[in-house]
């Protein structure tokens, strides 16, 4: 399995659609038998137990490339429920990345493996490369 994290808008969808993956097989924050979850973060629910965690990421494993969310950013919920839900998608993507065989942060665009090597993914996958976009060079 393929993790891929980063905030909202950072990429994270369209390097899925590089290694391969078409949008109609991108299952939002659904289990189905659809190789791609997308915003795996919101299968997190306030009431869900550790173990419940545990059964999810062990189903999630099985998905071809999951794509989920920073939710650790930015100002922490006053409320308790939004908290705990807050608490266990971050446990959840530490389980996922512990299951992966690849986990890539998606910054600006750019892939950035934490965890395998981007040339590990299987022949014939075009990978985005940094400043292959186009104006991208000299960006910085």
């Amino acid at each position: 399995m393929i993790l891929i994290v980063g905030g909202i808008a950072s990429g994270k969808r369209t390097f899925a659609r590089s290694l391969g993956f078409a949008d109609a097989q991108m299952a939002d924050a659904t289990l189905d038998e659809r190789p791609v979850v997308f915003n795996a973060q919101d299968l997190v629910s306030r009431d869900m137990t550790l173990e419940g965690m545990r059964t999810l990421a062990d189903a999630l494993a099985d998905k071809s490339c999951v794509i989920s969310c920073d939710v650790g950013s930015g100002v922490v919920p006053v409320d308790a429920g939004m908290r705990r839900e807050r608490e266990l998608a971050g446990r959840l993507a530490i389980e996922l990345a512990a299951r992966a065989r690849l986990v890539i942060r998606m910054v600006c665009g750019i892939p950035v493996p934490l965890k395998g090597r981007l040339e590990d993914l299987r022949v014939g996958v075009a990978v985005p490369r940094s400043g292959g976009a186009a104006g991208a060079e000299g960006a910085l």
